[in-house]
């Protein structure tokens, strides 16, 4: 890890944070032959010490106690888990162990800004997602659950630093937060369309001259590259002798990009008529194409 986290805590750990970990001491604990000795190897990690508490039973709690007070720094913390573990797959290598994908899973899932590469302990990328607004009014509650949960797969799987898949969850979510639009009056005629595509041309056409066209350009623009094979190849395959895809960077450009687009297309679903709305509910069918 960065030295400067070991003589300056870049941030605590939160309570359930610290007990997802514990649990997952004490389902180590659980295999061995002796689960008191390996309460009293991890607790040794987080508090520096070498005594043994009097009983099973005190170092369940002392372990506890030791895994709170080293949570004000996250970083030595996670690194006090790891070492333990990595300790008993040396002493007793027939005792299963909790991987990576579960102690970053842990971390995501906790919002600790940190992410193990072994042997390297390292801040998850820094680029902070844009929050999804999801106007109560113009969506149901389906629809909010199907746009949180498409967003939160996309975040997962840029954790896991897969570009390419985190772009196409984003993108779909995209696709179908435009159905929202199809059968509104606009006042100069019905948006049509089945598809993203179609529905945006139709929306430009009705708004010309406004926002709203120039912003459906930008995306029209952004998912023409990300569609085709020669360019962003995540939409409808890719040229195999091109090895077109994503890096991590670019990825969390264009998840940032369509976040911001979402929220915009969302805020303009909200102030469509309700009558229209009451027409054609949004999301009433998306569909991965």
């Amino acid at each position: 890890m960065p030295t400067k986290w070991r003589f300056g805590s870049p941030g605590k750990l939160d309570r359930p944070a610290v007990n997802a970990f514990n649990s997952l001491i004490h389902a180590i604990a659980a295999q061995a032959e002796s689960s008191w000795e390996i309460l009293e190897l991890f607790k040794a990690k987080f508090n520096g010490g070498t005594s043994w508490s009097s009983n099973e039973s005190w170092a369940i709690g002392d372990l506890q106690n030791a895994m709170n007070t080293s949570a004000d720094n996250a970083a030595t913390f996670i690194a006090a888990f790891w070492d333990g573990c990595q300790q008993v797959h040396r002493e007793h290598p027939t005792i299963g162990l909790p991987d990576v994908d579960i102690i970053n899973q842990i971390l995501f899932d906790h919002g600790a800004p940190f992410e193990v590469r072994p042997p390297d302990l390292l801040p998850r990328n820094p680029q902070t997602p844009i929050p999804v607004q999801t106007p109560q009014r113009s969506i149901g509650e389906q629809a909010v659950e199907l746009i949180h949960a498409s967003l939160d797969q996309a975040d997962r799987l840029l954790l896991e630093q897969r570009p390419r898949p985190a772009v196409q969850e984003i993108l779909w979510l995209l696709e179908t937060v435009a159905t929202a639009f199809q059968g509104l009056d606009t006042g100069t005629g019905t948006i049509e369309g089945k598809y993203f595509n179609e529905i945006v041309r139709n929306l430009r056409n009705h708004h010309r001259g406004g926002a709203l066209a120039e912003a459906l350009g930008w995306m029209t623009k952004m998912h023409g590259f990300l569609s085709s094979p020669t360019g962003g190849g995540v939409r409808h395959g890719t040229q195999l002798a091109a090895d077109v895809s994503p890096t991590l960077k670019e990825a969390h450009l264009y998840c940032n990009l369509t976040r911001s687009y979402i929220n915009y297309l969302l805020a303009e679903a909200a102030d469509a008529t309700p009558v229209a709305l009451a027409r054609n509910p949004p999301f009433g069918t998306p569909t991965r194409q």
